[in-house]
C-alpha cells in the first residue's frame, strides 16, 4: 500500500496556549514517514507501533474533531486497512509476541463494533501461568512499552477495548469469563508494577471496574500528585521504576511524555479539568508545545539515536499525542 501525499501545513496562530493544527500536521508528517520508512513494512500496509502508531490512532480522530475537520485522513484510512486486512487474514507466521499485541490493537483501535478483532483477542488470552489472564507481550529491554512488566500495559490496553465493547456482545457467557480472567489478571499483577503501567490501570477500570477497586484508583491518583513537580509536569523517574539504561540521553527535570500521559490518564481515571494540580499539569504541556514544528520534545529511555534517523524521534511522537489527548480531553 503506497501514499503519495502531499500535506498542506497551514501554520495559524496559537489559541488557547496551544495550536492544535501544528500538533496534527506533526503527527501526519510522522505518519508519512512511516508509511515510507522499510521497516515498517507489513502485510496490508505499515505495522503499527505502541509509540507512533497507536498514539497516533488515538489522538489524530481527537484533533480531527476539534479541527472540525469533515472526513479522516489518509494515514488513519492506512493504517487501519492495515489493522483489517490482517485481521481477515490470520496471524499466521506471525511470533505468539506479535500475535497478541496486534490482537490488542486492533481490538483497540477498530472500534467497539468489530467484534471479530474482539474474538481475536479473547482467542489469545492466556490461561496458565504468571500471566493468565493476559496476553504476550514484546519484552525486549526497551522502556516504556517493551519490557517485562509490559504484559501489565498490554492487558490494561485490552481492558479497556474490553470495556468499550456493546453490552450485548458483552453479556455472552463466553466474554464475562474471558473479562473476569482479565479483571483478576490486573488486581494480582499490579503491586509492582510502575507508576506509568498503573496509571494506564486507571483508564482501563474506568471502562471494567472490577479490574480496579476505587479505594486502589484514590490510591494510584494520589501517588501520581504526590510525583508531580511543582512547575506541574512529572519526569521520566516519577513514572517509573526503569531499568537503567547505560547509553540513554539523560532525562532530567519534567518531560513531556511523562506529563502529558499522567495528564490524560488521571482524567480517564476521573479527575475533573476543574483540579487544580491538573489545570497546572495542563499550563505546562501548553507552555512546551514547540512554537515551529508542533510537537512535544521527548527522547528515548533506552539509548541516543543518530540525528535524522526515523527512531530519533518516537518518543516525540508519542508524547505529542498525548499532551494532545489530555488538552483536548481537557476541552482546551
Amino acid at each position: 500500500m503506497r501514499f503519495a501525499v502531499t500535506l498542506l501545513l497551514a501554520v495559524p496562530a496559537f489559541s488557547g496556549g496551544w495550536n492544535k493544527q501544528l500538533a496534527a500536521n506533526y503527527l501526519d508528517q510522522r505518519q508519512q514517514a512511516w508509511f515510507a520508512w522499510q521497516p515498517a513494512t507489513a502485510v496490508g500496509g505499515p505495522c503499527l507501533s505502541c509509540h507512533t502508531g497507536l498514539t497516533y490512532l488515538l489522538a489524530r480522530p481527537a484533533l480531527r474533531r476539534a479541527l472540525n475537520e469533515t472526513a479522516d485522513g489518509p494515514y488513519e484510512r492506512g493504517l487501519l486497512e492495515g489493522l483489517k486486512t490482517r485481521l481477515d487474514q490470520g496471524v499466521k507466521g506471525k511470533s505468539p509476541r506479535a500475535q497478541g499485541v496486534e490482537a490488542i490493537l486492533a481490538a483497540l483501535l477498530l472500534g467497539p463494533g468489530e467484534t471479530k478483532a474482539l474474538d481475536r483477542m479473547w482467542s489469545l488470552q492466556l490461561h496458565d501461568g504468571k500471566s493468565r489472564g493476559a496476553w504476550e507481550w514484546f519484552s525486549l529491554d526497551h522502556d516504556p512499552w517493551e519490557m517485562p512488566e509490559s504484559t501489565f500495559y498490554g492487558a490494561s490496553l485490552a481492558a479497556v477495548a474490553a470495556g468499550s465493547a456493546p453490552s450485548a456482545y458483552r453479556s455472552r457467557p463466553e466474554v464475562r469469563k474471558h473479562e473476569a480472567g482479565l479483571a483478576a489478571y490486573l488486581r494480582r499483577e499490579r503491586e509492582g508494577q510502575p507508576l506509568h503501567n498503573r496509571l494506564l490501570l486507571l483508564w482501563a477500570g474506568a471502562k471494567l471496574p472490577d479490574a480496579l477497586p476505587r479505594s486502589v484508583s484514590r490510591q494510584i491518583i494520589s501517588e501520581a500528585w504526590g510525583k508531580q513537580q511543582p512547575d506541574g509536569g512529572w519526569t521520566l523517574d516519577a513514572l517509573g521504576p526503569w531499568s537503567p539504561h547505560a547509553g540513554a540521553p539523560r532525562s532530567a527535570g519534567g518531560n513531556s511524555y511523562a506529563t502529558g500521559f499522567a495528564a490524560f490518564t488521571l482524567q480517564k481515571g476521573g479527575v475533573a479539568a476543574s483540579d487544580a494540580r491538573l489545570k497546572k499539569a495542563l499550563e505546562w504541556l501548553r507552555a512546551h508545545q514547540n512554537r515551529e514544528h508542533g510537537n512535544w520534545r521527548a527522547e528515548s529511555m533506552n539509548k541516543r539515536y543518530e540525528a535524522g534517523s526515523m527512531p530519533l524521534l518516537f518518543m516525540t511522537d508519542a508524547a505529542t499525542a498525548y499532551a494532545a489527548l489530555a488538552l483536548l480531553e481537557a476541552g482546551l
